[in-house]
């Protein structure tokens, strides 16, 4: 049911986000990735940070680090509306950087899982450089003190840096003026850079503890600011609100009281199951709880689809970027290049429309990996034809053994034969339901296959369509260039002949 949604909501652009997660501590953005592919009903939410499901690869999962980026599409409902987010899951490791690189390249925007312990990631560099537009997720909430976290500051180093600039420059008039501002909506150059900054209040700020498995965004941050209280004594009102709620729940399950648990999770309204409620693991209670009360795929996923672009809010800034190589400017493309920019705009699925695709990077699999290679299980028609056949030979085998001919077989093709009383088929007939189709590899078993990690930007890839391959040292220009030279040959070969 939810594949059927996924396969007709691709059809609807405005509804589709394709994002990345970039984060500098593997445990923390894998325990979140799970969260969110457990809303999914991929896995359960019990084993979120366990299983590390994007993790498929047997290394990763001894070392505990992601170390290949991988992706997967999710579906998620908000009222009446539907999205498809294609998730790409990128490494954390600075060793790993290059496959970072590769994920935010097709991609329209990012989530930055920050550490509210270590602070924030180098890889918030790479969504800056690729012009893609982020969205904060501050993790790990539950590892802070509630004095810790008033004094956070919701703005990334390199903004901050840039902002220091701006008013400097309005301080000294007579100075050389200050630095222009990108504008992630528009792809213009503006001087207000109050939309660049991470606040609750924009929306694009989300307070999560994966491993707890709550999180909340602006829907719980209404009307709070992070300023002083005006009178002394007074308490924030996010204080009071938000975290003082969080943190007697946690102090309650802690201390194991019962009295005041029954009491938080009655006037919430949820309904905890006894085998959590009797559990001597008191994490288990309060990702029960928070997990029904707060839950972080619900915040994440819905600030994911309010804030970040869709593929049709591609900027003309980023599709140069994509198409240029190196120093190269678009202005300097052949006309028949920068035709192909209306085609990027309008990310169309048409059958007319061209086929463009970005191949951000190449990997080998093992042939036998391949889905067409992989074993499948047989269908019950299969199963019941199998057996038929089974019957059919058991008879003939019988019925060459007492010199009889065999019986004729029915409109079916199949051949009736009773077995002696209170003996049980034979041979092929006692194997068949265990029968499975043995996979037919193309060449030897250690064959390797290349696949493409890509992004359709136009048109529909299809079985047998024909698709030029434009390699990293492709040239527009020489490839003009040699077109109109073997077509200037092939006229005057065929008007000497």
């Amino acid at each position: 049911m939810v594949l059927d949604k996924m396969i007709q909501l691709q059809k609807n652009t405005a509804n589709i986000r394709n994002i990345c997660v970039l984060a500098h501590v593997d445990h923390g953005k894998t325990t979140l990735a799970d969260c969110l592919i457990s809303s999914n009903g991929i896995i359960s939410s019990h084993l979120a940070g366990k299983l590390r499901y994007m993790d498929s690869r047997e290394d990763e999962q001894i070392r505990g680090i992601t170390m290949k980026s991988s992706a997967i599409s999710l579906h998620y409902a908000a009222g009446n509306e539907e999205y498809l987010i294609n998730l790409i899951d990128s490494p954390g490791h600075v060793d790993f950087s290059s496959e970072v690189s590769t994920a935010v390249r097709i991609c329209d925007g990012c989530i930055i899982v920050v550490d509210a312990v270590e602070g924030v990631c180098p890889q918030v560099m790479d969504s800056w450089l690729e012009n893609i537009h982020p969205v904060l997720v501050i993790n790990k909430i539950d590892h802070l003190i509630i004095n810790a976290l008033t004094g956070t500051l919701f703005t990334s180093k390199v903004l901050e840096e840039r902002a220091e600039r701006e008013t400097e420059s309005q301080a000294n008039p007579n100075s050389e003026q200050g630095e222009q501002v990108y504008d992630w909506s528009t792809g213009l150059e503006d001087t207000d850079d109050s939309h660049l900054y991470f606040s609750p209040e924009q929306g694009n700020v989300v307070f999560t503890s994966a491993v707890d498995g709550w999180g909340f965004g602006e829907t719980f941050y209404f009307e709070i600011t992070i300023d002083s209280p005006t009178a002394k004594g007074k308490k924030l009102l996010f204080v009071q609100l938000i975290l003082e709620n969080l943190w007697s729940l946690y102090d309650a399950v802690l201390k194991k009281d019962k009295d005041k648990i029954d009491k938080i999770v009655t006037s919430l309204g949820l309904k905890i199951g006894a085998r959590e409620a009797r559990h001597s693991d008191p994490k288990v209670q309060i990702n029960a709880i928070c997990s029904q009360w707060l839950p972080i795929s619900h915040a994440a996923l819905a600030m994911v689809c309010q804030k970040l672009p869709c593929p049709l809010d591609i900027t003309a800034q980023r599709m140069e970027r994509l198409v240029c190589t190196g120093s190269q400017t678009f202005d300097s493309l052949p006309p028949e290049t920068q035709a192909l920019k209306a085609a990027f705009m309008k990310c169309g699925s048409e059958d007319i429309a061209p086929v463009i695709m970005f191949v951000s990077k190449m990997f080998a699999v093992d042939a036998k990996a391949l889905p067409q290679n992989k074993p499948r299980p047989l269908t019950q028609e299969e199963i019941a034809q199998r057996r038929e056949r089974a019957r059919q030979r058991h008879a003939e085998k019988l019925a060459a053994a007492q010199g009889q001919a065999p019986l004729e077989p029915t409109q079916d093709g199949s051949a009736l034969e009773a077995c002696p009383k209170g003996e049980e088929p034979r041979g092929d007939e006692q194997q068949v339901e265990s029968m499975t189709p043995k996979p037919v590899l193309q060449e030897e078993n250690n064959q390797e296959s290349f696949i493409a990690f890509a992004r359709v930007f136009s048109g529909v890839a299809r079985r047998g369509k024909k698709i030029f391959v434009l390699g990293p040292k492709y040239s527009p220009l020489e490839f003009l260039r040699r077109v109109r030279i073997e077509s200037n040959i092939f006229i005057y070969c065929f008007s000497r002949v």
